[in-house]
């Protein structure tokens, strides 16, 4: 936008002023950077079709002019966010199962959007190991990388940083900006929204106003402000900035990862990197390599709450464990009690703030305002917690990880049954000879899933892993139990027509774009690799 660039080359200027005034340095000596942009949520399938439509077309014609290339990429279990960006980060094997679950030895939840735990998991697993993003910026990430400006990262979420005065100073112009040009946006928005409502009144109220909000919110305001602050970082010459665009996910989420929705949310990312790419070809002097990645794709699925008639899976995996459990009626005065919790959790910077909430915008998420987690049922020392497609059993009495053969132990029979449970496609299980993959309740060693449930997978060798991978983490459940490849197809046990964190082909497979000159590993099998890769970038083996 021809706007954009008058408003960075102000802030250009001002910068120079006050570097001038000794409150800052120009940017260090000639060296290469890199710019990561992660389309949350995309996979490579999706990428691939999108490419063919022309609904990319700026990333269609990076690629068509040879200086770039696509490379395969295995993002493993749990394909979320989360894992994948603490592995691509910091080089670590991660101990995160899902987006929601239970660590035992903490005796307490993590769930990433809520205040502290981000923050917390990325002090204890990745330790004093040096991040990729060090003096650099994260914008829209779960973790920071150990970048010094961190904006709407979950790790740092009420507490955005930026280095120092100069910084702060230099940005009044940039998000000034911001701030009039969504505006604009967002009444042009509301307008076609209007209009769409007289045309058709009975669809628009059908289809509820959820979704604009959504649009605005994300794919106008975040959107808009990320491409501005990381167009700002790449004319100071920053060494390292990664932005993860939300807006694919956001709506593949609601409504489905090929909806029209999903897919006119990529072609506004897809405008926001050719941008981006304008303002790289203006600062040849910082040397910047661009890369364009997937954390996960997602698949297609049917909400378990429409099978069950609108019990919740907590409930029913609960009822395997005791039978004669049943629903405790609910007090009248329970929902004050929740809602006192939930001032409490605030007052002790746990609960989720409105920030994190919109940028979590899925419906089963307010919830938390209140207090209390929907996903989450407990009933006498059994805690189950649903992720998405994926749900966690956790026995306990026991802070360790528990085998199949202390479950038959004491409750005979029920892993079995919840296998061939509606809406389950698989358990997993540990035992003492290794993990355990439990299916229409006939139990297969990791070597003979090729026989099932995943025969005729060209990737077994990559769900294999994955699984390994998965039941070696000691917070993943007792009991993993999944949807993907129910006898009803893909199951997500939360509220959401697009999930991930499980082994079905969209969710594991995405890409990386790259220049064709840049050494990284072909294919890439686990985010992990890319750790050593972006190190180098800054001078580090």
């Amino acid at each position: 936008m021809p706007f954009d660039d008058v408003v960075l080359h102000v802030q250009r200027r001002l910068d120079r002023l006050i570097r001038f005034a000794r409150l800052g340095a120009p940017p260090g000596p000639p060296r290469r950077r890199f710019l990561v942009v992660q389309i949350d949520g995309l996979s490579r399938a999706v990428l691939e079709d999108a490419l063919a439509a022309g609904r990319v077309p700026f990333l269609a014609r990076l690629l068509r002019r040879g200086a770039f290339r696509l490379t395969p990429m295995s993002v493993g279990l749990p394909s979320s966010t989360p894992a994948f960006q603490l592995a691509a980060m910091y080089g670590v094997r991660p101990d995160i199962p899902g987006f929601h679950y239970h660590d035992k030895r903490r005796r307490d939840d993590v769930y990433f959007p809520r205040g502290g735990d981000a923050q917390w998991v990325e002090r204890t697993q990745a330790g004093d190991r040096p991040g990729v993003l060090r003096d650099g910026g994260a914008y829209g990430c779960v973790f920071t990388g150990g970048a010094t400006d961190n904006l709407l990262t979950f790790a740092m979420l009420k507490r955005p940083t930026g280095a120092g005065a100069r910084h702060a100073l230099s940005r009044v112009v940039v998000l000034a900006w911001v701030v009039l040009k969504s505006t604009v946006l967002s009444t042009l928005e509301l307008a076609r929204a209007v209009l769409r409502f007289v045309a058709d009144p009975v669809g628009e109220t059908e289809r509820g106003w959820r979704w604009l909000a959504i649009k605005l919110g994300i794919s106008v305001w975040l959107r808009e402000l990320f491409t501005m602050v990381v167009a700002r970082d790449l004319y100071a010459g920053v060494p390292a900035v990664w932005v993860n665009y939300l807006d694919y996910d956001v709506f593949a989420h609601a409504y489905g990862p090929r909806h029209r929705r999903a897919l006119r949310a990529l072609r506004r990312i897809d405008r926001s990197i050719h941008q981006l790419w304008h303002v790289l070809r203006r600062v040849p002097e910082h040397r910047y390599d661009l890369y364009v990645l997937s954390d996960h794709g997602q698949a297609p699925c049917t909400p378990y709450l429409r099978l069950s008639g609108g019990r919740p899976i907590e409930e029913t995996l609960l009822d395997y464990f005791d039978p004669e459990r049943g629903r405790e009626a609910e007090e009248p005065a329970g929902r004050a009690r929740r809602v006192a919790r939930g001032f409490a959790a605030f007052r002790t910077r746990r609960a989720p703030g409105l920030l994190q909430r919109f940028v979590n915008y899925l419906e089963h998420d307010f919830a938390l305002v209140l207090g209390g987690l929907r996903s989450v049922r407990e009933h006498d020392g059994i805690r189950v917690v649903s992720a998405g497609p994926n749900a966690f059993v956790y026995f306990l009495e026991r802070a360790e990880p528990l085998g199949v053969e202390w479950i038959d132990r004491r409750f005979p029979g029920a892993v079995d049954e919840i296998a061939r449970s509606p809406g389950v496609g698989f358990v997993l299980v540990r035992s003492d000879e290794g993990p355990l993959c439990v299916w229409r309740g006939k139990r297969h060693r990791l070597d003979e899933l090729g026989d099932a449930p995943f025969a005729g997978r060209p990737d077994l060798d990559r769900v294999t892993e994955g699984i390994r991978d998965l039941m070696a983490m000691p917070s993943a459940g007792d009991l993993v139990v999944y949807g993907i490849d129910a006898p009803e197809g893909n199951v997500s046990y939360v509220p959401e027509i697009g999930a991930h964190a499980g082994t079905s082909h969209d969710e594991l497979h995405t890409f990386l774009i790259h220049p064709r000159r840049a050494d990284v590993p072909a294919p890439v099998t686990h985010p992990i690799q890319l750790y050593p890769f972006f190190l180098r970038y800054r001078g580090a083996a």
